[in-house]
């Protein structure tokens, strides 16, 4: 079987609190959606029934960054202004090391592709342990076999049904096991990945996918944390400059959030857009990111 790239970034900040997970999403979701009347700290903490200062607390344990720092990196043009200073050069990412010091997690993603034989399969002889979880970004549904994650979708009010049938979609022979001891461990080092944590062990993924969408998910694990590309940056690596299209294709097929990360690929103008899971959420990611990097630096 052919593996993806090992990915090894130092981490700085403190593991987040689960339990704080379901109140830091719907602070980020009343944050994102009101952002341009920058809403006081008094405000959020009222949406989400605690005290200031509680919530504060709450927020960037399960965050990694205050409410403030938050909002300002969801400022209007902060993404154009990150691909302005560089942040959209592939190349860059790519020459400073594996295992340079501009590094963010201490996280191995060690990915499995499938070999065309077990590709056509469609998951034949495998057990895929499935379960919705809370996560800082809204609830989630990971499903993982005994090689590592092989979904992980933001859910939205009743949801769970469609995302729960595109995963079956993928893998149409596997056997579906809902087991949530199996995916809890995963599930919590995956939201530390996010929060920009040390893990203790790698944290595998098991894919399928075209050679080519290999290929583009392959070049989305190497850009580092906080970064952002563009479709023809990622065509440009891959030698094929004219193929920004057909890049776009292979980030939106993309079965696992957060750890293959394609909310790092935005369009040259900066625009958020094309999310698989909306717009404001890819915001909210990049804007967390980006502020977890501003404090470690």
């Amino acid at each position: 079987m052919n593996e993806l790239n090992q990915i090894q970034r130092s981490a700085r900040a403190p593991a987040p609190r689960a339990d704080g997970y379901a109140l830091v999403a719907r602070a980020l979701d009343y944050l994102v959606e009101n952002f341009d009347a920058a809403p006081s700290l008094e405000e959020t903490a009222a949406v989400v029934g605690l005290s200031p200062q509680h919530f504060q607390r709450v927020f960037k344990a399960g965050a990694g960054v205050s409410p403030k720092r938050f909002l300002q990196y969801l400022a209007a043009g902060e993404a154009k202004r990150a691909m302005a200073s560089g942040g959209s050069v592939l190349d860059a990412s790519f020459a400073a090391g594996l295992s340079g010091p501009s590094r963010l997690h201490d996280l191995f993603l060690v990915s499995e592709a499938m070999t065309p034989g077990a590709y056509r399969k469609k998951g034949e002889g495998l057990a895929i342990h499935y379960a919705t979880v809370d996560g800082p970004f809204g609830a989630a549904l990971i499903g993982a076999t005994d090689k590592g994650v092989s979904w992980l979708s933001f859910l939205g009010a009743g949801d769970e049904a469609v995302q729960l049938g595109e995963l079956k979609q993928d893998w149409p022979a596997a056997q579906f096991v809902h087991d949530p001891d199996f995916v809890a461990p995963l599930a919590a080092r995956a939201f530390a990945a996010a929060a920009n944590c040390r893990l203790d062990q790698p944290l595998g993924l098991h894919v399928q996918g075209t050679n080519f969408q290999l290929k583009v998910w392959e070049a989305l694990l190497k850009i580092p944390f906080g970064g952002l590309v563009t479709y023809g940056d990622i065509a440009r690596e891959l030698g094929r400059p004219k193929a920004s299209r057909a890049v776009g294709a292979a980030v939106g097929s993309n079965m696992v959030s957060l750890l293959i990360p394609c909310h790092r690929v935005i369009l040259s103008s900066g625009i958020i857009h094309n999310y698989r899971w909306g717009a404001a959420r890819k915001k909210a990611l990049l804007a967390m990111e980006q502020a977890v990097c501003a404090v470690a630096q």
